[in-house]
């Protein structure tokens, strides 16, 4: 058969399209990140009846080749606790051995807080660099953070809410000069953008622990 990789809602669970709910329907098995989540969206788009499994940072090769037999055999839909799959999740490693074996993966798209961001940015960009999540582990953050600021294209990292605040202060140390445009929960009712200088975000953004940031730097 085939795996299908689905796009859900990166907030707003309106944001989720035609073919992506009927390819959800119609799935013989829908692989998430994590089951509570993941009932939560079949939930909210109505889906019922269709088994769960999970796919994280915690499956291992033998998980791999279990969902990649049942993509052989069924019709299996992959999403991610938000957004598109495939992206900075697990979801890749399926991909790939699936590609390996020759199974059909089709892309069924739709939101991607990259993409949001990127289209209420308000900056012409002909490239970027997309870093992802910055590390947990304060050593390998700062060493992270500190190859970033020699970088002279415009980049964008991403974060979880529970960081949000530490994110924040991140940029301010080493970014204060730089421009940057924040995404914070990004197509709910409480987004917001910030357009501000590095050593402004705190200032700018007093509210921010429980917030879901993706940030553009631009160059000085």
């Amino acid at each position: 058969m085939a795996l299908f990789v689905v796009a859900t809602p990166i907030g707003n669970p309106q944001d989720i399209s035609a073919r992506a709910l009927e390819t959800l329907r119609t799935a013989d098995l829908i692989i998430g990140e994590e089951l509570k989540v993941l009932r939560q969206q079949m939930k909210s788009a109505g889906i019922n009846g269709v088994p769960l499994e999970q796919l994280n940072e915690h499956s291992d090769a033998q998980d791999i080749q279990h969902f990649l037999n049942e993509c052989k055999n069924k019709k299996v839909a992959l999403v991610s606790d938000c957004g598109t799959p495939g992206f900075c999740d697990p979801g890749s490693d399926l991909v790939a051995a699936c590609a390996k074996a020759e199974v059909p993966v089709h892309a069924v798209p739709g939101a991607s807080s990259l993409m949001a961001l990127l289209s209420v940015c308000g900056v012409r960009l002909e490239q970027f660099l997309f870093h992802g999540f910055l590390p947990a582990k304060t050593e390998t953050r700062e060493a992270a953070l500190k190859t970033l600021v020699r970088e002279t294209k415009p980049f964008i990292v991403m974060e979880t809410p529970y960081r949000c605040e530490k994110l924040m202060q991140d940029l301010s140390v080493h970014f204060p000069q730089r421009r940057c445009v924040v995404g914070l929960n990004l197509t709910q009712e409480s987004e917001r953008v910030i357009r501000a200088l590095g050593k402004d975000l705190i200032r700018q953004s007093p509210a921010v622990k429980e917030s879901e940031p993706i940030v553009l730097v631009l160059p000085n």
